[in-house]
């Protein structure tokens, strides 16, 4: 999915149920190399280089195990992530190994859950769940629409050696209320879960999300100044949300060595305007940032070189392909409304809109299980893999239609 695909797929939704802006996608290029950030490293590009590790301090190439040695004195590491790029998740695994095999002690943070589901990974720390039993009593697809296949082997490793995870999200809905409303008006329930005190927004901020913007003038004069502004509330309070979290957790659990590795999506880590920024304040200790990029960009395009202050790290990944796991390729109206499986977004040429899938349609049946919620949606569809096929019934206007679902990629 293109990062621009993905914001116009999260502009609808912010409508209806405010989801992550900017946890996945491959970065426009005039996004990478913009000229904010770190003053030190602002003014300076550094190369890309195909399963090359640049280090943008210095602009030179490093080894995996150097990078671990790099990092010795970082306390903090935000590892960021495109959600259904496995290439993005080989990485934050090989990061967590090298730190591990360093003799570090390896603490993990984890964008995927709220802080509230904690005992569901203490569970899985302490080995007293299968991987099934894990995605079922943590209700994986709830917290997270993305498959868990894309984490399976960081979370086996993860057991394995005794790394202990932790959960430092929000709950989502008061990200939502945050949107909707602002600060000053949500309950005392609600503020109990989101940092005191949030950073606000910076120029620089605003700059950036509209350089993704402008690879699309139609989605960008849909959104009002109040959307923006509600916008930028929901993405600021997610990053502060998960930097203090994360903090936390390595405060209270970790040793004088200990490095907390937050794996969290991209948009939250990059030019150290996200969560670091947000955590920064409450941290004597150093923070840290690793990035992957695809080495080609949506139209075919070399990256050759990224902003210094982009991330200290930068990690060069093939060019971006199809997602290694099928999915529809649709939003739903979710818990507000009385079709909550009524489809308000099907995104363009994906499995869902090439079976003939159209905004306004409600899913009433996939694979002969009635659908009666996104979540549910989310566990059937994680049962397939490319060149299944299935049928979906839906109700279009008055007339109840059977689809053909063939779950294949998108012909070049």
């Amino acid at each position: 999915m293109s990062m621009m695909r993905f914001l116009y797929s999260t502009m609808v939704l912010a409508a209806i149920a405010w989801a992550a802006l900017m946890s996945a996608a491959q970065a426009d290029q005039a996004v990478l190399h913009m000229q904010i950030g770190d003053p030190a490293r602002s003014g300076t590009e550094v190369p890309l280089i195909l399963d090359g590790i640049t280090d943008t301090r210095t602009g030179k190439l490093i080894t995996p195990p150097e990078m671990a040695r790099r990092l010795a004195d970082t306390g903090l590491l935000f590892v960021g992530e495109t959600h259904t790029n496995q290439d993005y998740h080989d990485v934050q695994l090989r990061v967590i190994t090298e730190l591990h095999r360093a003799g570090r002690e390896v603490l993990i943070g984890l964008e995927m859950f709220p802080y509230t589901q904690q005992a569901a990974l203490t569970g899985w720390n302490d080995g007293l769940y299968t991987e099934a039993g894990f995605v079922q009593l943590a209700d994986w697809y709830k917290h997270w629409g993305y498959r868990w296949e894309y984490y399976r082997d960081i979370f086996l490793y993860a057991q394995k050696h005794g790394l202990r995870m932790f959960a430092v999200n929000s709950p989502r809905e008061v990200v939502t209320a945050v949107r909707k409303k602002g600060y000053a008006n949500l309950t005392e329930e609600e503020a109990a879960h989101i940092p005191h005190e949030i950073v606000p927004v910076t120029d620089d901020q605003r700059r950036m999300y509209n350089a993704f913007f402008e690879a699309d003038d139609t989605l960008h004069r849909a959104l009002d100044k109040d959307a923006l502004e509600g916008m930028y509330r929901a993405q600021t309070t997610w990053d502060a949300t998960m930097g203090w979290n994360a903090l936390q957790a390595l405060k209270d659990n970790g040793g004088k060595d200990a490095i907390m590795v937050v794996l969290i999506g991209s948009g939250h880590v990059t030019f150290g305007l996200g969560a670091e920024r947000q955590v920064a304040p409450w941290y004597d200790g150093k923070i840290s940032s690793i990035i992957p990029l695809p080495v080609v960009d949506e139209d075919g395009l070399p990256i050759e070189t990224v902003r210094a202050s982009y991330a200290n790290f930068i990690w060069g990944l093939p060019e971006e392909s199809e997602p290694l796991y099928p999915s529809l390729g649709v939003s739903m109206m979710g818990s507000i409304g009385k079709e909550p499986t009524k489809l308000i977004q099907v995104s363009e040429n994906s499995v869902g809109q090439r079976a003939g899938l159209l905004v306004g349609d409600v899913l009433l049946s996939f694979d002969g299980q009635p659908v009666e919620s996104s979540v549910q949606m989310r566990k059937l569809v994680s049962g397939f893999r490319w060149g299944d096929e299935a049928d979906m019934q839906i109700r279009r206007g008055g007339e109840t239609l059977t689809l053909k679902i063939p779950f294949r990629r998108a012909a070049e």
